[in-house]
């Protein structure tokens, strides 16, 4: 299935005017602007073949692995701080956001964690809690983990070895908005008594608000992971 290039996420780094049709994301976890399809991500941004026909091949041979796994659908939704592996040239990379909002991958040498952020808790048989990811997977855990907290996975097992909570002083990255792609200290989470979405106020070199949903807990003092900042 494809849809126009034209009408295509702006989260997407293609060209709009050379063919009238490119791949759709597989449904999924994330939304269309929130994920890029795997063709895109090997075709268009890592130049791993000129075409579709080839990436497939690629991904048929089980060359590519998406977060520890390998990964045959060229339709595969990937999305923010998604892991992207070609073993057989030892290169990895992750999914990050530019500050122009488009979907880049980034070359590192963390391949075995994942950042994700928890989008809800939900309570299964037995009482146990489960922890709904922003990936779409979900991960049982106690109740010290609260919505909007992020948690550090070891890859495969997803396992979690660290916990990130959403408060002030720690350093969240923005996923969303005209700040996309920005990272700054958390100031102050905002409650609004309202149908209107709580607010974050972020602090870098600048101060600036955006909604909750927009921000992801990235560290402490430094990103737990490796972004290609210093920050």
């Amino acid at each position: 299935m494809n849809q126009k290039r034209l009408s295509a996420p702006t989260s997407w780094p293609i060209t709009r005017k050379t063919n009238l049709w490119i791949t759709r994301p597989s449904s999924g976890p994330y939304s269309k602007k929130e994920s890029i399809p795997l063709t895109i991500a090997l075709r268009d941004i890592l130049k791993l073949g000129q075409n579709t026909k080839e990436i497939r091949h690629i991904l048929n041979e089980g060359e590519i692995l998406v977060d520890g796994f390998i990964e045959k659908d060229h339709r595969f939704p990937i999305g923010i701080f998604s892991i992207v592996s070609i073993p057989a040239i030892k290169k990895h990379y992750r999914v990050l956001l530019d500050t122009k909002g488009r979907f880049i991958l980034h070359p590192i040498k963390d391949s075995d964690i994942k950042l994700c952020k928890i989008k809800n808790k939900t309570t299964i048989r037995g009482g146990a809690v489960q922890l709904n990811l922003h990936d779409g997977s979900n991960i049982n855990a106690s109740n010290d983990y609260k919505t909007g907290d992020s948690v550090l996975l070891q890859l495969p097992q997803r396992k979690i070895t660290k916990h990130l909570k959403r408060k002030p002083g720690n350093l969240a990255m923005v996923i969303g908005g005209k700040h996309s792609g920005e990272i700054g200290f958390i100031k102050e989470v905002k409650k609004v008594r309202s149908s209107q979405p709580n607010m974050v106020k972020i602090k870098d070199e600048k101060e600036f608000e955006v909604i909750e949903d927009y921000v992801f807990v990235i560290g402490t003092k430094k990103p737990e992971i490796d972004l290609g900042v210093d920050k």
